[in-house]
């Protein structure tokens, strides 16, 4: 355990002249926040540890809250003169999004379901109608009524019953991702008594009075399945499941056919299935093979066989099938190969008709195999940089496949892609203001790691850009859990393109964008891949007079802000201005603690540090360990009081530490959410003038504020 002896609580005031930066009130400087010092130390793998600004862990501490409240005030007075800006590019970004819309509907049964929204309403309008889009609408709910009296509002399910009668949703109401589900009958409207707490983010029924459902232990993982009857308590649940496994979560899903259920168990490189026909609700779940470690696997069921995809032995990933009676690996059947160059993402499976997901060269395609024939083709896309992903299937006895395709210049498109003609129909595009696809340009290029290798960059600018090293540029970076950054529209994002703007994906290794081994090449002992792809990245877009040093500026949220602080401490000359957004970045002590939410789950992902091995590589590149007395970049950090996935304290002792140690006069800016998680603000409305926010620091600090 550490030691500690409380020392400072909060120094505001007493700042050397060398840190009265850019902000001014009139003609008198203004001094930032400083953070004081509490000693602190602990002593791992014979290394004596210190941290001074440990003590802002302690929410309930007064001065805390009165230390993150200096910082938003000091944000605030920093940017008042791009307070003309901030309302300017929210006025453009609320300018090009369609305020009364509609989404496009799915029929399921008898029904047709969509949402829509209202102009001036923060949130969604959830609606039916009956036989025929021309029918009454019915609306089911309406979260901008939920939402009166909360500054934050986020839904985590929104299940139908089988017979369309009962609505069962959940709510956030302070971004801590703990719903409390609630029940609706919909042909009375009135709500049941019924109520659910600390749920997660899925649930499942089985009938019309059987439901579902996972709760969240003090980690914040989904550890617990239980089946809950309507019209009883909670209390009187039946516990169906609990996994011991801290590195495992709980989930519930459905076959697409709706035959059956399934429980899935996963860990980061581990996975476990147990299935149960929907018309037993109340039997027992059967093991489908039990977890190996290092083997992922998942099923659906499909022509009266169990279809498996799984990575045991190929790393990514081949599909086989077995008999719906004989689950275990040695009845499996090899259906589509592994291939080194293509990874197998998912399956969607039809009554006539396998759609098989898969990436190659960075790029998703789809492959459609009918049942009968065997007949296979691949559904062809023609821009350069795009992404797709499904839409509402929720039919099984259907032809018809809704997927949406976006890309850089493309807004959102839903399409329902005929699998027997091969013909497709633009359902709806998103509706963008003020906005000519033709006057923009998107491309991949490719830079060299260190290491030999080629690292994809996706860009999109305006074709007016002159490319000699004057655009500004911002390059994006996640890099983590396998996660692939993907190319798609962002309304918000073309205020910076129209401005002269260039923006940038870099694909570095730790995402999925080049197959499973990418992502394998970019955690554990390989993590800082990841790191010094996105400097590759950064020098090549230089150099390639994309941009110059003094025009770049890199953002990344949550992993992705580990991403853009690891940069930052290697390489701060390289950049002009850093967004790191809800920042992961005090790696170390996050998991050298296995009581914080989610630590022993991401063992996986980073290493356990109570391993030498581990807790030296992660000591080597840990942004807040790292922080050192040099110049570092125009800096905004963002972070949610809420946050369970990366606490506050992480973004706001990085800040403490890079004001008591940076020896530039750059802007450093902490903004601290006080009522929201991880994903911050979460009206429509409000997102955007945190986005307008960040790109007015990004003008500011380019000198096109004007």
């Amino acid at each position: 355990m550490g030691t500690w002896m409380k020392q400072v609580m909060l120094a505001s005031g007493i700042v050397p002249a060398l840190f009265l930066i850019t902000c001014s009130r009139g003609d008198r400087p203004l001094e930032p926040p400083r953070a004081g010092k509490v000693l602190w130390s602990d002593t791992t793998h014979g290394e004596i540890r210190e941290d001074p600004y440990r003590w802002l862990r302690e929410r309930e501490d007064p001065d805390v809250k009165a230390y993150l409240e200096a910082e938003n005030a000091y944000s605030a007075a920093c940017m008042a003169s791009t307070e003309g800006l901030q309302k300017t590019l929210y006025d453009e970004m609320v300018g090009r999004i369609k305020e009364t819309d509609t989404t496009a509907p799915y029929k399921k049964g008898a029904f047709y379901y969509y949402s829509r929204t209202e102009q001036g309403k923060q949130y969604s309008i959830y609606c039916r109608k009956k036989g025929s889009l021309d029918s009454p609408e019915e609306i089911l709910l309406d979260l901008n009524v939920l939402a009166e009296g909360h500054a934050y509002l986020t839904m985590g399910i929104y299940e139908i019953s089988p017979d369309h009668r009962l609505l069962a949703y959940s709510l956030d109401t302070v971004g801590s991702e703990r719903y409390t589900v609630s029940f609706k009958d919909l042909e009375t409207g009135r709500l049941l008594a019924d109520e659910l707490i600390g749920t997660y983010y899925d649930a499942a029924w089985a009938d019309n009075r059987t439901f579902f459902y996972t709760t969240i232990d003090e980690a914040n993982r989904p550890f617990r399945l239980y089946r809950h009857k309507i019209g009883t308590p909670q209390a009187a649940d039946v516990l169906v499941f609990e996994e011991k496994d801290e590195r495992f979560f709980v989930k519930i899903t459905k076959t697409r056919s709706e035959r059956f259920l399934l429980m899935e168990l996963s860990s980061q490189i581990t996975s476990e299935v147990h299935v149960l026909p929907v018309s037993d609700p109340e039997g027992r779940f059967r093991l489908f093979a039990r977890r190996r470690e290092g083997v992922e696997y998942s099923v659906d069921d499909w022509d009266g066989q169990w279809y498996v995809l799984t990575n045991d032995n190929a790393v990514n990933f081949k599909l086989m099938k077995t008999t719906l009676d004989r689950t275990e690996e040695s009845y499996w059947k090899t259906v589509i190969q592994h291939r080194e160059d293509t990874l197998i993402e998912d399956i969607d499976t039809f009554k006539d008709h396998l759609v098989v997901h898969e990436r190659t060269k960075g790029l998703r395609r789809l492959r459609v195999r009918h049942r009968r024939s065997g007949e296979e083709h691949y559904v062809k896309f023609d821009e350069p940089v795009y992404t797709l992903y499904d839409g509402d299937n929720p039919e099984y006895e259907t032809s018809v496949f809704r997927f949406v395709y976006v890309s850089f210049v493309t807004p959102k498109s839903v399409v329902d892609y005929d699998l027997d003609h091969r013909t497709r129909e633009l359902i709806k595009r998103e509706e963008i203001g003020q906005y000519d696809p033709t006057a923009y340009h998107s491309e991949r290029v490719f830079a060299k790691a260190a290491d030999g290798h080629e690292i994809p960059i996706s860009l999109v600018f305006r074709k007016t850009t002159v490319r000699d090293g004057s655009a500004p540029l911002l390059l994006y970076g996640y890099g983590a859990y396998g996660i692939t950054s993907e190319p798609s529209f962002k309304s918000p994002l073309v205020s910076l393109l129209d401005r002269g703007f260039i923006y940038a994906i870099a694909h570095v290794r730790g995402g999925e964008e080049l197959g499973r081994l990418w992502y394998h090449n970019g955690k554990l002992l390989n993590k800082k891949n990841t790191f010094t792809d996105f400097i590759a990245c950064a020098e090549f877009l230089i150099d390639a007079r994309y941009t110059s040093r003094d025009k770049l500026a890199i953002m990344g949220g949550s992993a992705g802000g580990l991403l853009v602080g690891a940069v930052t401490n290697m390489r701060p000359d390289l950049f002009h201005a850093v967004v790191a957004k809800v920042p992961f970045v005090d790696v170390l002590n996050t998991m050298l603690d296995p009581t914080l939410p989610l630590t022993v789950i991401e063992y996986e992902e980073w290493g356990n540090p109570a391993e030498k091995a581990f807790y030296e590589y992660i000591r080597s590149y840990s942004p807040y360990d790292n922080v050192e007395a040099k110049a570092y970049p125009h800096m905004l950090v963002t972070a949610g009081l809420n946050d369970l996935r990366v606490s506050y304290w992480e973004p706001a002792k990085w800040v403490a530490r890079l004001r008591a140690m940076k020896t530039d006069h750059n802007l450093l800016l902490l903004k601290t959410n006080m009522g929201a998680g991880h994903s911050g603000a979460s009206g429509r409305y409000d997102y955007l003038k945190d986005v307008a926010f960040e790109y007015a620091f990004l003008l500011d600090r380019m000198g096109l504020s004007s």
